[in-house]
């Protein structure tokens, strides 16, 4: 680009927008709308004036390369502006040049020059002229009727060179636990290809259901793709009498011998089907048969799989299959043998997760097979099944990956190390170490299957998938890439689903594509406009939150709640009867006067009929409370931490067990000396209140937390839960007030943090020198 040449307003921007990021909040919001690609490219030049499609706009292809990615954009065009593209030879003004171009390095790289006279597309491979048609989708209009019956869709201007930062950038979906058909499979890639998402891995089985056809084994879809209501489908009905999203999918009920049966399964014909639609997106579909737990499903059918001849459950998971009798492997080699010739993808998925062990211990074949072998343990034993599979695999031209439970019993480098287990945190590491690639997949932020809250998207957005202790060092390149995980449990519906994913799915995109993620709020920005498009498209997504209040308010006299709306069509209906809001009920004012303790839900609704998630508001009146009577000059600063080693439920199952130790920390973090997977914390000492008003706290915790001050309890986010924030007020006069905060962890993997604003100030930490404990008197 030619400074020179440019208007004064075109180089002011033309020095400032370098990167969309750069930029002051308003010029960021205004670029965001000309922009709005999510994920952010990695480098955008913006460019005055627009590019204009119509029914004169040829398609040129180089050499006639690309002919099947160039279908797609027709397609494209058809669709949105509702005409076909005529293909030509020879570029001109008013065409859309696709080209080969060696100089771009990545094989998922493209180069993409918006002028008002032509559109220039090129790359070194398919899978880049792809995603620079997809960057196109993104700049397009929304609809057809957005152009006014002007017959033309109009593109901004801009230059742009992309390419990812990761190889793998992947979504898994599991469909054993709950199904889901082809027909959404195919819209759930539709959605990862247009954010550049190109691994899809599927988890075909599990205890609950067996989910692929396998010829030599027909009995395993024929029975084990069927199951009576079990306690995941009583729970989901139980979650479904307030949010119709939980209900069992009725298209995947049928009735037999008497029984009403939830299921089902593909044909090996009807994966091929998926496979093809996926590959022509440049998306690979990666197969999970998980060995040798969580074969429940199986084992029902051949109970001969198990150590113990029969199916059920072990002192922690189900009784996985028998790692010490060839009639395991004959099966498992069967299996296999089908998934290979299947599945087109160099990588297959083992599992290896969550193995019950104890059954293998106890039985003489396999202590035979563990002297015979020179093996310690029984995770040794595990890693023998998955080294003698690994050799399998490999033998048939595959790549064995496995959940990183794999590396306990030790694991040769030529597998692939899917992380998952926040709590071992040194495995990508060590992992690395050993040889084998990684793909980074924490249980938080990245399963999406934990409950979506306020906090949740900022904590994908924001996750890093190098480990500290990698960055910087050549074993960096070992980690390839990063996915996100939806387990369906408590997802039996297609709209779940889409409600668990979305908009999450897209700030993992940012993460796994850009090369250094910008700014939160840009993100956000041009989240905005991928809204109206999902709405089109039904998707069933989740409504940014809404703000300006918190769980539990307290007021002396009145209170206003005025919410804070994120999306300007948005309408906020409420209730105060204790009834579930609705789109017919009473619309939120907005100002609404509080006057005496009440209890008030709301959510908040898009035109197109989609409710957000409803928030429970507690208002209460109450006097302020009075500050303890305690002689400051027997305090010094910080807090009192009590640390309890084990795992509890709940913060109160802490009292069930001893002390371990007595330590001072300034604030409430986790001090680094605690390393135990699970354990328990109680903060005790005294806040200083330098004023006297109305105080929010807010409360993140994974898992449980609890705050109490003085003899009130403030926030109550107690339990084994994935990170999520509570808040609550409470009215204090200016002074010292007796402070317990109570954290339990539970495993896998900790958050805690504590903020706190008057009134409604914007939530900040609390410094350090408001908490205070009394002294010990030596003697």
């Amino acid at each position: 680009m030619n400074i020179a040449t440019l208007s004064a307003k075109k180089f002011l921007i033309g020095i400032l927008m370098i990167c969309l990021y750069a930029v002051p909040v308003k010029a960021q919001s205004a670029l965001a709308k000309r922009y709005p690609i999510i994920p952010y490219p990695s480098r955008l030049i913006p460019e005055s004036g627009n590019f204009s499609i119509n029914k004169k706009t040829s398609i040129v292809l180089q050499y006639g390369s690309y002919k099947q990615e160039a279908e797609i954009l027709n397609g494209l065009i058809k669709k949105k502006g509702g005409f076909s593209l005529s293909y030509r030879q020879n570029a001109s003004d008013n065409c859309i040049l696709i080209k080969n171009d060696p100089s771009v390095r990545s094989k998922e790289g493209y180069h993409l020059v918006i002028s008002p006279g032509k559109i220039i597309l090129s790359a070194s491979a398919a899978p880049g002229i792809f995603y620079g048609i997809e960057t196109i989708r993104q700049l397009l209009p929304e609809s057809f009727q957005e152009n006014n019956g002007t017959g033309t869709l109009s593109l901004p201007a801009v230059d742009i060179s992309d390419h990812p930062a990761f190889s793998w950038r992947g979504m898994h979906l599991d469909v054993a636990r709950h199904f889901f058909s082809e027909a959404y499979l195919k819209k759930f890639i539709d959605r990862m290809a247009t954010y550049k998402l190109n691994r899809l891995h599927l988890h075909l089985t599990d205890d609950q259901g067996w989910r692929i056809q396998i010829k030599k084994y027909p009995e395993l879809t024929k029975q084990g793709a069927w199951r009576t209501f079990d306690h995941i489908d009583s729970t989901c009905m139980e979650l479904s009498k307030e949010n119709p999203d939980f209900k069992i999918d009725t298209s995947h009920i049928i009735h037999r011998d008497g029984k009403t049966l939830y299921g089902g399964y593909y044909t090996q014909e009807q994966m091929r089907d998926i496979i093809r639609y996926a590959a022509a997106r440049h998306i690979q579909i990666i197969p999970e048969v998980d060995m040798p737990g969580h074969m429940m499903s199986a084992v029902r059918i051949f109970p001969y799989l198990s150590c113990t001849g029969k199916a059920g459950q072990g002192k922690l998971f189900s009784i996985p299959l028998c790692p010490c009798d060839e009639s395991t492997f004959t099966f498992a080699d069967n299996v296999y043998k089908e998934i290979f010739k299947l599945f087109p993808s160099k990588y297959v998925h083992i599992g290896g997760d969550e193995v019950d062990k104890s059954t293998w211990a106890k039985t003489p074949a396999c202590n035979a097979v563990m002297r015979k072998e020179g093996l310690k343990d029984v995770n040794q034993l595990q890693s023998y099944f998955i080294k003698r599979m690994e050799k399998f695999f490999y033998a048939n031209g595959k790549t064995l990956i496995g959940w990183d439970d794999i590396l306990e019993g030790g694991m040769d480098s030529s597998a692939t190390i899917m992380y998952w287990r926040n709590w071992v945190p040194n495995a990508p590491e060590e992992a690395a170490k050993e040889g084998s690639d990684v793909i980074m997949t924490p249980d938080s932020p990245l399963y999406f299957d934990a409950f979506p809250n306020k906090t949740t998207l900022s904590a994908v957005y924001h996750y890093n998938p190098i480990p500290v202790a990698l960055r910087g060092t050549p074993l960096a390149q070992k980690i390839i890439g990063v996915q996100a995980n939806v387990w369906t449990e408590r997802i039996p519906s297609e709209k779940r689903a889409d409600y668990m994913t979305m908009p999450r799915m897209t700030a993992l995109a940012e993460v796994a594509w850009t090369d250094h993620p910008g700014d939160y709020q840009s993100y956000l920005e041009r989240l905005r406009y991928q809204y109206p498009r999902w709405d089109m498209l039904h998707i069933h997504y989740r409504l940014p939150d809404l703000k300006g209040f918190t769980d539990n308010n307290v007021f002396t006299d009145s209170a206003v709640l005025t919410v804070q709306k994120p999306l300007a069509d948005m309408v906020i209906h409420y209730t105060t009867d204790g009834t579930l809001p609705s789109a017919s009920s009473a619309i939120l004012p907005q100002s609404l006067t509080i006057k005496k303790t009440v209890n008030i839900k709301l959510a908040a609704f898009t035109p197109e009929g989609n409710r957000g998630d409803i928030y429970v508001l507690k208002y209460e009146k109450e006097s302020y409370m009075s500050p303890a009577t305690v002689n400051i000059d027997h305090m010094v600063q910080g807090l009192n931490c009590i640390y309890y080693k084990g795992s509890f439920k709940n913060t109160k199952q802490m009292t069930t067990v001893a002390a371990e130790q007595i330590s001072v920390v300034n604030n409430i973090r986790v001090p680094e000396s605690i390393k135990a997977p699970a354990f328990g914390l109680q903060y005790r000492g005294y806040i200083s209140i330098p004023e006297t008003g109305i105080y929010s706290f807010y409360l993140t915790s994974d898992d449980g937390s609890i705050l109490r001050i003085g003899d009130k309890t403030v926030v109550d986010n107690d339990g084994l839960h994935s990170a999520q924030q509570r808040s609550g007020q409470i009215a204090l006069q200016k002074g010292l007030y007796p402070f317990s905060l109570d954290f339990i962890e539970g495993g896998g993997g900790y958050k805690l943090r504590l903020q706190y604003g008057k009134q409604s100030e914007k939530a900040r930490n609390i410094p350090d020198s408001l908490f205070l404990h009394k002294k010990h008197r030596d003697g």
